[in-house]
């Protein structure tokens, strides 16, 4: 009995490790086609895209967004990767959002391409310099994290001042400037398990140890930066 739990065990042991690697395939055959993608954008023609497509009446025309009590994402400077790899998600059911989810299946790869050019061209999102609420505790949840409770800094993967990065191949987004209440809601999202197309699942892992209160004081920091 005791060697075929032993065997179960490795089989099982076996079978994460087999998921587990096919799933970063996985991401790593959708970032290389995310980048492939947005790395033929035309931001001229995206200008004009963006306006007929429609994406300016939520993003602004400028990527600063429409306010709307955060329903609408600044896109301005953002990474076309990400972009690109956002609509992607939209399209295939990865990330949920009615509207969004409509929209991205309109809108062909060409034409993402040349939108997501448009936005990362613009000047990148800035927030007002304010700290919005507590600046102490999520100022120190954004450069430091908390190694006690597992929570990586912020600022490792998404730079000094939120303004993102690229490393083996990982895109991480802009975030310093974005609007307070998108970010919440997205934090929230990773928290609960609604939203979880982050590479590796980390933004789930990282949100689920914050409280309700440390995301609003890291949200309301990152906003003002």
């Amino acid at each position: 009995m005791k060697s075929l739990a032993a065997a179960l065990l490795v089989c099982g042991m076996l079978a994460f490790q087999l998921a587990g690697a096919a799933s970063k395939a996985k991401a790593g055959d959708e970032r290389r086609a995310a980048a492939q993608v947005a790395g033929k954008g035309d931001p001229v023609a995206g200008r004009i895209k963006s306006e007929t497509e429609r994406c300016q009446e939520c993003h602004g025309v400028d990527g600063n967004g429409n306010g709307s009590e955060g329903k609408f994402a600044k896109l301005a400077g953002q990474y076309p990767e990400y972009i690109v790899k956002q609509i992607r998600n939209f399209r295939n059911g990865e990330r949920k959002h009615d509207f969004m989810s409509m929209m991205a299946k309109s809108v062909d790869d060409a034409d993402i391409a040349d939108i997501a050019a448009y936005f990362a061209s613009q000047p990148v999102m800035r927030g007002d310099g304010g700290d919005h609420g507590d600046g102490v505790v999520g100022k120190k949840l954004f450069i430091e994290g908390d190694a006690s409770r597992n929570i990586a800094a912020c600022a490792g993967c998404h730079g000094a001042q939120g303004k993102g990065g690229v490393a083996e191949k990982i895109v991480y987004p802009v975030i310093g400037g974005q609007e307070a209440r998108y970010l919440e809601r997205q934090l929230l999202d990773w928290k609960s398990g609604e939203r979880k197309n982050s590479a590796g699942g980390v933004m789930n892992s990282m949100a689920k140890s914050l409280t309700d209160a440390e995301i609003q004081a890291l949200v309301h920091y990152l906003s003002g930066l």
